[in-house]
């Protein structure tokens, strides 16, 4: 019996790594058990080239929004801007999204004007929000939180890489934390730690490629196909088959990407 396809919840396949092989990276994300890819925008004047990705593969859905580290370089984003692009049939989320003061720290108070928009986007149109958090995790905590108690909304902690009390507050908040390849690397024993204590119907996979490729690719382009890799670590840090996880994993990703139910591929 062959295994249960999954999703690869989040990767930028408009990104000129992948400009000369596109569709057969999609081929090759089929064939290793990745039955649908999210790829995601994270500047808003690409969102035409992302658009048009998702409408030429079947199996491929989108977001957007505005990266915390492109704040700054980009014309603020609206809430009436998201809300139009998320009218269209293939989007299902809204973002990434979030802050990052590991690079950006000094355009801290842009990123954080663009979060709000994004998180008022997402409670307005009931889409997931898709959030990049790093060396940020007191002031993502309280603003997500703050909002949440005003509005509700869903949201996914996109490549979760950060510390025990962030991640126990976002799970508390119902909110999803995505593994992606770190959880592979060796020295990641703390992450793991973390996501083993996690709900197992709280979790996604993703690539983040061409970013973040797990051994035995670790320092080449990764790639959607590279999600079954990250989701083998992930049935052996709950302790269950690949079957089992893969089968809960897209349980999760449609429990929050509503939307997708709709745009399943054809059998």
């Amino acid at each position: 019996m062959s295994s249960p396809p999954i999703t690869d919840s989040h990767c930028h396949l408009d990104f000129s790594d992948f400009d000369e092989n596109l569709e057969e990276t999609i081929e090759n994300a089929l064939r290793s058990g990745v039955g649908r890819i999210v790829t995601i925008c994270t500047q808003l004047k690409d969102e035409p080239k992302v658009r048009n990705i998702a409408e030429k593969f079947e199996c491929v859905l989108y977001a957007a929004g505005t990266h915390p580290m492109n704040a700054h370089q980009q014309p603020m984003v609206t809430v009436t801007d998201l809300l139009e692009i998320a009218e269209h049939p293939k989007f299902v989320g809204i973002g990434e999204t979030g802050l990052d003061y590991y690079y950006t720290k000094e355009t801290e108070n842009q990123q954080k004007k663009s979060l709000l928009l994004h998180i008022e986007a997402a409670q307005r149109s009931n889409l997931p929000l898709i959030i990049h958090s790093r060396s940020a995790d007191k002031d993502i905590s309280e603003i997500l939180e703050g909002e949440y108690k005003n509005a509700e909304f869903s949201c996914v902690m996109h490549c979760f890489s950060s510390g025990r009390e962030l991640a126990i507050k976002m799970l508390d908040l119902g909110f999803f934390l995505s593994m992606s390849g770190i959880i592979t690397f060796p020295k990641s024993n703390e992450l793991r730690d973390i996501f083993s204590l996690a709900p197992i119907d709280q979790i996604l996979v993703e690539t983040d490629s061409p970013y973040l490729a797990p051994p035995p690719y670790r320092g080449k382009r990764n790639e959607p196909a590279y999600a079954a890799l990250t989701a083998q670590k992930g049935a052996e840090i709950f302790n269950i088959s690949y079957e089992q996880f893969a089968r809960q994993i897209e349980r999760n990703f449609e429990r929050l990407f509503t939307k997708a139910i709709t745009q399943r591929p054809a059998a």
